[in-house]
């Protein structure tokens, strides 16, 4: 069941070296291989479509849930609905996302359609954390299409961090957020495109409470022939805040498009969008070349500093 491709896997996606003692869904090959509850995390397995249902009560303080989808060397495609209804001043942790390894050829095909809905009561503290990264061939299809949305009440805070840093041919990324009053959200993407590979990102944010606001951070690099989309949405509907930051590098012959998109319906509400797109300086590479570095190492330290 886990074996060494396995392991590296959960390594990279959930920090994972082992199956953990507490709560976790572990899936693999289209079904699950190991799940745990708590006594502050029920999951729950839904009996109409394939997927879980997670109840985090508002006892849950400072717990982390793993909930890590790996698919190895098969011809697999699917679609998982998770639902997470987590209780009025939790604070938990969850750890998810998806890795995929293909050896074979070009019809092999290994795909994830991960459907996740949030309802995060008043006063919450949550932290989520989706990491994707792919193996294997070139030549095999390997596809990741998240598509989310976080009902966030009154007061509660909201972070998420969005990685994508390798082996995924395509992705689709699709995230929806709704804030009510005094709603904090704070969003991390960071993502490397290389070869062929086609990467979109969507992130709608509507900032329906008083007094709600939003930070999104999205930073990327393009290699190759790699194609990146982004399209960042703030809606002010209400007295809030907003502000994106959007920073990518570019390399060889890769496309960037970043689409900004800030529409206000509220006198108070104060919305800022920044984007830069760029190469890598060349004074950057000579300076690190000076410290012994070949330029290739050089190029490689930059990307890793700007992603991290």
């Amino acid at each position: 069941m886990i074996n060494n491709v396995t392991t590296n896997l959960m390594k990279k996606i959930a920090q994972l070296h082992e199956i953990p003692q507490g709560a976790h869904s572990i899936r693999k090959n289209g079904e699950v291989v190991s799940m745990n509850s708590t006594e502050h995390i029920l999951i729950t397995s839904k009996e109409d479509v394939e997927g879980l249902d997670i109840r985090i009560s508002s006892e849950c303080q400072k717990e982390s849930l793993h909930m890590p989808v790996i698919i190895e060397n098969e011809d697999i495609s699917e679609t998982v609905y998770n639902t997470f209804y987590i209780g009025g001043g939790a604070d938990v942790t969850i750890i998810a996302g998806c890795g995929l390894h293909n050896e074979g050829n070009e019809s092999n095909k290994s795909e994830h359609n991960g459907i996740h809905e949030f309802h995060i009561g008043k006063w919450a503290k949550v932290t989520y954390i989706e990491t994707h990264y792919a193996s294997g061939t070139v030549e095999t299809s390997k596809v990741l299409n998240p598509k989310t949305i976080f009902h966030i009440e009154k007061d509660a805070t909201v972070t998420l961090e969005m990685v994508q840093l390798g082996g995924v041919n395509k992705s689709d990324r699709d995230t929806k957020v709704i804030l009510k009053d005094r709603a904090k959200l704070i969003i991390s993407e960071r993502l490397m495109t290389e070869d062929d590979q086609i990467a979109k990102s969507d992130i709608v944010v509507n900032l329906d409470g008083k007094d709600s606001s939003a930070q999104i951070v999205s930073r990327s690099v393009a290699r190759n022939n790699s194609e990146q989309t982004y399209t960042f949405d703030l809606v002010g509907n209400n007295a809030s805040r907003g502000h994106i930051e959007c920073d990518a590098i570019i390399m060889d012959k890769a496309k960037v498009i970043s689409k900004p998109v800030v529409s206000a319906f509220h006198a108070d509400a104060n919305l800022v969008h920044e984007a830069a797109i760029g190469k890598i300086e060349a004074e950057q590479i000579i300076k690190l070349m000076t410290l012994g570095m070949t330029e290739k190492e050089s190029e490689e330290t930059i990307i890793n500093g700007f992603l991290k």
